[in-house]
């Protein structure tokens, strides 16, 4: 007797064929998962349909035909506007959003979902399509432990590093913003050091090598600053803020010299001398925390 290897899978609702839900649905079906998509454009779903997916009729039909529906659109309004005329079907089922969005809409839509007798996660994939189902995926969750416990396993056919944030629904797209934040950070950097090598000629490629070895430099003392952040306490181990804000200004005038923008480092140097302004030049790098922590236009 051949045992159905797909008679233990959570069966699984994708709302949203763009490319990520695409993706998504195409790991579920790999893994074996009875798949049900749906997507305004059908035609969206016949690859998915090729590989042994269910085409929904309805937005309704496609809720009510699995346990689990994961929804992943383009932002929350699309979300609720597609949702909200079905959401008494939602009752006794997990809703899965990896919508990508804010903390606050995360929020409200937990609230909405628990009105309508709904367990609901909110997500957010750290990848780019190719890469949902492999290891270069990282999927983060947040919300009731019991949802995520009992969906882990399908969960898991999205992304081998599937993380587990907590029971506050806003801590994914919080984690989401924080790294975006750091994404940009990081490549604003390179942008802005390439534009000032390259007023002077030099290929941007020959630049890939020095910042890899930096950012590693840097990474590496990431431990120590996020301890000295947990402790409210910045000792200058390296180097005070008085000497950062001094090599600021050298970038800032190595920038205009050169005729490239020096927006970024005179941003970072007026933080900088906020601090300075707070008594911190004799402590370390790190108590630039305080400056972020201040409201926008803040300078007390």
């Amino acid at each position: 007797m051949t045992q159905n290897r797909d008679a233990d899978r959570t069966p699984v609702t994708v709302i949203g064929l763009g490319l990520m839900g695409q993706a998504l649905a195409g790991a579920f079906l790999r893994d074996g998962h009875p798949t049900t998509v749906w997507n305004r454009t059908a035609a969206k779903a016949e690859p998915l349909i090729a590989q042994g997916a269910t085409l929904a009729d309805s937005i309704a039909d496609a809720v009510a035909a699995s346990p689990l529906a994961v929804v992943c659109l383009s932002d929350y309004d699309t979300a609720h506007k597609l949702l909200d005329p079905v959401g008494e079907l939602l009752d006794g089922r997990t809703l899965v959003n990896l919508t990508s969005g804010t903390s606050a809409q995360a929020r409200e839509t937990a609230e909405w979902a628990a009105r309508h007798g709904s367990a609901y996660l909110d997500g957010v994939i750290l990848a780019v399509p190719p890469g949902i189902g492999t290891a270069d995926a990282i999927i983060l969750y947040s919300g009731p432990r019991a949802a995520f416990d009992l969906h882990e396993p399908a969960l898991r056919s999205l992304a081998e590093a599937t993380t587990y944030l907590g029971g506050d629904h806003t801590l994914s797209a919080l984690h989401d913003m924080a790294v975006l934040g750091l994404m940009w950070g990081v490549l604003n950097g390179f942008l802005h050091g390439a534009a000032l090598l390259g007023a002077a000629g030099v290929d941007p490629a020959g630049f890939v090598p020095l910042v890899r070895q930096g950012i590693g430099i840097v990474t590496d003392w990431l431990p120590g600053y996020a301890q000295q952040i947990a402790e409210g306490t910045y000792p200058a181990l390296d180097a005070t803020l008085d000497t950062h804000r001094a090599a600021m200004e050298h970038l800032a005038q190595e920038s205009e010299s050169r005729g490239v923008n020096a927006d970024l480092p005179r941003f970072i140097q007026d933080l900088a001398d906020r601090a300075l302004a707070d008594g911190r030049g004799g402590d370390g790098y790190t108590a630039m925390i305080e400056q972020f922590r201040k409201p926008s236009g803040s300078r007390s």
